[in-house]
C-alpha cells in the first residue's frame, strides 16, 4: 500500500489534534474530489515499517487525540489488508486514543447489508477497531463548507461501537463540552 500524504497536527479530520493518513487508491472517482491524485494506487510513497513507526511516535504526546484514515479510499480491499495490522498496533499502543476513518462506502455496504465489492476477509475486524466512520461518497451538489468533519451533507458521522451494538447506523455525538461564560 502507498500513502499520498500524512498530516501531523491535523485539526480538520476529527476532534482534537490528530495524525491523518491519506492512503493511495480509490475506485469511487467522485466528481469534485479534493484529493484526485490519491485515486492512483501507485501514487505516493510506500506505507512501510519506518513510516508506520513515525506515525506511532507522532501520537505519543497526550495532546494527540488519535489518528484519522482518509484517502484515496481506506476501505479498498488492498488498503484494508495493510491498514488492519497497523490499526491493531495503534490500538495496542494507544488504547485511549480514537481512530476515525473516512470512506466513500456506506455503513450498509461495509457491513454487508447491501452488496459491496470492497467487503473482504478483514472488513469486519477493521470496522470493529474504529471509533467513528464518516461514510458515503463526496457529492459535489451537496457540498457544504459549514459541515463539521465532512464535505457533503449526504455523508454521516457514525459511532462505530454503538452502530455495531445496534446493528444499525448510530450518529456520532461530539462529547466535547464547551464552557460558556457570562459577562
Amino acid at each position: 500500500m502507498n500513502y499520498a500524504t500524512i498530516k501531523y497536527y491535523d485539526i480538520a479530520n476529527g476532534p482534537g489534534v490528530r495524525t491523518s493518513i491519506f492512503v493511495s487508491g480509490c475506485r469511487h472517482h467522485c466528481p469534485g474530489c479534493f484529493n484526485e491524485v490519491a485515486w492512483d494506487f501507485g501514487y505516493g510513497q510506500p506505507f512501510d515499517k519506518a513510516v508506520r513507526n513515525e506515525i506511532f511516535a507522532s501520537c505519543q504526546p497526550d495532546y494527540i487525540a488519535g489518528i484519522s484514515l482518509l484517502g484515496g479510499e481506506p476501505f479498498e480491499p488492498e488498503n484494508q489488508r495493510e491498514l488492519l495490522p497497523f490499526v491493531r498496533n495503534f490500538r495496542a499502543l494507544y488504547p485511549n486514543k480514537s481512530v476515525w476513518c473516512y470512506s466513500g462506502y456506506t455503513w450498509e455496504q461495509l457491513t454487508g447489508s447491501v452488496p459491496c465489492p470492497a467487503r473482504c476477509e478483514v472488513t469486519d475486524e477493521l470496522l470493529s477497531l474504529l471509533d467513528v466512520l464518516v461514510d458515503g461518497r463526496f457529492v459535489e451538489a451537496q457540498h457544504d463548507i459549514s459541515l463539521r468533519f465532512r464535505g457533503s451533507s449526504n455523508q454521516r458521522l457514525l459511532d462505530v461501537p454503538k452502530s455495531l451494538a445496534a446493528k444499525a447506523p448510530v450518529w456520532w455525538e461530539d462529547e466535547q463540552v464547551f464552557a460558556t461564560h457570562s459577562m
